[in-house]
């Protein structure tokens, strides 16, 4: 029997149906988030498909078309694969978060894979994370083993990020960790329940909870293309998580307002002292100048930390969706017998 392809289209929606788990429910999903990943893409499935297939018997995969403007769309249509394939096209370019958040609402199976489409993460730890779940972890995810592929800097600054994060956090997020993860639909549930649109999936994933376990996770380079994540977008990212999982920022700054009101009276103090025991006039303006640049410049710099939260609220009463979905493609494929 030669391989047959039926296709549906679904109409866009930004809100999925909810899933219902029947009996025929696949065991397992993996959902692969993707950005101009043309020359990645058709390997990557081919290596998903055949690890699927040897898996479970029963599998899917969820590619998420985060607004590609190369062949990354058209390769997965055309290409012929051994489990159903469902490819989900957003209407532009929302961003990593939301391309995972809109495969993890689509995804029916009992657990969840969530896998990058760069062919860096090896799939031979699947294998050791479905080992781990079955004995009872409900999320078992990878860490970065090492870093030496960074540059310095970047280590220094990611380092740096995530021991800011963790100050006052209410969950610990490890440094290292990635989103390549295998999660049960308990999981899934819970997340796709958090109404913020907001997302920065690394904290999500520690908030919620569950049984979680680490694994060491050696990385390979990049299959072909560069990395979507620039220092502009990793910037964005990081303000993101800072805002959304701590408010020391915001009592920082009440601590500095403190200390600089207190020195300042106790400054004035000792100036009405000296001048009216010693008789020693006020400091000229060279001093009055510095302390206004100073001060203005602290204030700004609370009103920019001020500005940062607000921003994230007020992105949040609008209540835009974080995604819309342009395209919903669903390509089932059976194997030649």
């Amino acid at each position: 029997m030669s391989r047959m392809q039926n296709i549906t289209r679904e109409t866009a929606n930004t809100m999925p149906r909810a899933i219902d788990l029947g009996p025929t429910a696949p065991d397992l999903s993996f959902v692969i988030p993707a950005f101009n990943e043309a020359e990645n893409i058709a390997e990557t499935l081919n290596r998903v498909s055949r690890k699927a297939r040897r898996l479970a018997p029963q599998s899917e995969i969820l590619v998420v078309d985060d607004g590609s403007t190369d062949a990354t769309l058209e390769l997965v249509q055309s290409g012929h694969w051994g489990v159903p394939v469902r490819v989900l096209r957003l209407s532009r370019n929302f961003g990593k978060e939301q391309a995972i958040m809109a495969g993890l609402r689509h995804a029916a199976g009992r657990a969840v894979v969530i896998l990058d489409a760069d062919l860096q993460e090896p799939l031979r730890y699947v294998d050791t994370m479905l080992e781990k779940y079955r004995e009872g972890y409900e999320i078992v995810y990878a860490v970065r083993a090492h870093r030496d592929d960074e540059s310095w800097l970047k280590r220094r600054c990611t380092a740096a990020f995530y021991r800011f994060l963790n100050i006052g956090s209410e969950v610990p997020m490890p440094a290292g960790a990635r989103d390549f993860r295998l999660m049960d639909r308990k999981v899934v549930d819970a997340l796709c329940a958090l109404p913020e649109s907001n997302r920065f999936m690394k904290g999500l994933y520690a908030w919620v909870g569950f049984r979680s376990l680490a694994i060491p996770v050696e990385l390979q380079p990049r299959g072909g293309g560069s990395t979507k994540f620039g220092f502009r977008r990793l910037l964005k990212l990081g303000m993101t998580g800072l805002t959304a999982f701590t408010d020391w920022p915001l009592r920082m700054w009440t601590g500095i307002g403190m200390v600089l009101a207190s020195l300042s009276i106790l400054y004035g103090l000792f100036l009405a002292s000296r001048t009216l025991f010693l008789g020693h006039d006020v400091p000229g303006w060279s001093t009055l100048a510095v302390a206004i640049f100073f001060f203005s410049g602290i204030q700004l710099m609370s009103i920019g930390v001020l500005g940062e939260y607000l921003a994230r609220v007020f992105s949040e009463v609008k209540g835009r969706p974080g995604y819309l979905i342009a395209e919903d493609v669903t390509i089932a494929g059976m194997p030649e017998c």
